[in-house]
């Protein structure tokens, strides 16, 4: 029987940490770190996620902003406010909430983000320091990811790391840290054949497809590591893209969704406003 990863109890002890290094450097600089969240529209899923986002600053001691823009808003409108939130001293990280309205080009809007003040390690530079070797913020689901490994003491180091989807959000920059690591990685998307055959080769399985049970006990071989990133709405039940009542006897390690990789990927955001913070307060203070 696989263990059951705990995102959920993990990401309160990385809060937990958060908070009191946060109170450390707040007595430190006299100025408490500052999240400034950009949402556009009013989609019922991003109005969850930042909500979840403001709760989990509150307790790591952060103070969040959410700057809510109409639907409607203008590209000139939207850059102008991550100009003026980038040369805004009080503010440490920004946040672009996505999804954004299909007119914009999210490339050149996450390009203007201070790479400095970039919660999410989406900028070219922070892409680009990834890629390379030397990660300075990297994409939250991922290092949460890579956290809880390490945290059950899951080797990397050789294992050959499947991930089934390559976005530039999750896909990409996970292969980019199981490299770091010393994985041998395979990347799988829509375009790959016979998916089972490459996925049964997998010693940790990160499927990231946004497919409710995509992933079943035909795909995973036994004793593997499977992380499920997906979450899903079917009539009110939430799912994964993992079918985990058929992959959970096979497994060694498991996440469970929820309660897995999505609180780590909040408790990792609330680390890189903090890194944010650290950084852009040392440069002011010297």
């Amino acid at each position: 029987m696989a263990v059951i990863l705990d995102g959920k109890a993990f990401a309160a002890e990385i809060r937990s940490e958060i908070k009191t290094t946060v109170d450390t450097l707040i007595e430190r600089f006299n100025v408490v770190p500052h999240l400034v969240v950009i949402l556009i529209g009013e989609d019922p899923a991003s109005q969850s996620y930042v909500k979840g986002k403001e709760s989990a600053c509150l307790k790591a001691g952060i103070k969040s902003s959410v700057i809510r823009m109409p639907i409607t808003v203008t590209e000139t409108e939207l850059l102008a406010k991550i100009t003026e939130l980038n040369a805004d001293r009080t503010v440490h990280g920004i946040l672009l909430q996505l999804p954004i309205p299909k007119r914009f080009d999210p490339d050149k809007i996450i390009a203007l983000i201070d790479k400095n003040k970039d919660v999410d390690g989406f900028t070219p530079e922070n892409v680009a320091a990834l890629t390379n070797g030397r990660p300075r913020l990297v994409p939250c689901t991922p290092l949460g990811i890579i956290k809880i490994l390490k945290k059950y003491a899951i080797p990397i180091a050789g294992k050959h790391c499947v991930i089934v989807g390559r976005s530039t959000i999750v896909g990409k920059p996970m292969a980019a840290l199981l490299l770091l690591e010393n994985g041998t990685v395979t990347i799988c998307h829509t375009k790959t054949v016979n998916l089972p055959a490459i996925t049964n080769q997998a010693d940790i399985l990160v499927v990231a497809v946004g497919q409710p049970k995509m992933i079943t006990g035909m795909h995973v071989k036994e004793g593997a590591v499977v992380i499920d990133v997906g979450i899903s709405k079917i009539d009110g039940v939430i799912s994964g893209d993992v079918d985990y009542e058929s992959v959970y006897p096979k497994a060694a390690f498991i996440t469970p969704v929820p309660g897995g990789v999505g609180p780590l990927t909040i408790a990792c955001l609330l680390e890189n406003c903090l890194k944010c913070y650290q950084t852009l307060m040392e440069e002011n203070h010297d």
